[in-house]
């Protein structure tokens, strides 16, 4: 089985993959093509890391700085949400659109270096390999179970009220 740690990064390639597909994308049906699968994913990725990842972060599996990081972390994701909830609101390919594309770019790619380099090595630290395995078959369930988001409703979290409900 997969761990969890290890199916994150591999979203967080198709991530920089998808953005940088942006890059070489002409005209609005091709940015459409890219970007709308590619928002998709982020909002799913978003919900299933504070869904399965972030509340076992928060007990003893995710060391001294848990709570921080996952404060960073919801915020990053809501403005991540608020990018894409931008973008939205302009044709694919306008000034407003890349402004929402941008702000969700580069919050993400903020977010990806921080969850790479602090959570993700201290969560191996500190959660056995059996519960990394565990929680990587709930993630792939997750996506299973949320074809194109079935089901999930993508709005901001307030981070505060997030630990206070997972924190154990």
């Amino acid at each position: 089985m997969d761990d969890i740690t290890a199916l994150i990064l591999e979203d967080h390639h198709r991530f920089r993959v998808g953005f940088a597909r942006l890059d070489d994308a002409h005209g609005e049906e091709q940015l459409r093509a890219i970007w709308e699968p590619l928002a998709l994913h982020l909002e799913i990725h978003a919900e299933a890391e504070e869904k399965i990842l972030y509340p076992h972060l928060l007990t003893d599996s995710g060391g001294e700085d848990a709570a921080e990081e996952t404060d960073d972390a919801i915020r990053d994701h809501n403005k991540i949400r608020d990018g894409i909830l931008a973008a939205a609101e302009h044709p694919a390919g306008s000034d407003g659109w890349w402004a929402g594309v941008w702000a969700a770019r580069t919050e993400n790619s903020e977010h990806l270096a921080e969850e790479e380099d602090e959570v993700l090595p201290d969560f191996r630290k500190h959660a056995s390999l059996e519960l990394r395995t565990e929680l990587g078959a709930r993630w792939l369930q997750f996506f299973a179970e949320h074809p194109q988001g079935a089901g999930l409703d993508f709005h901001n979290k307030d981070p505060k009220e997030y630990i206070e409900e997972h924190e154990r």
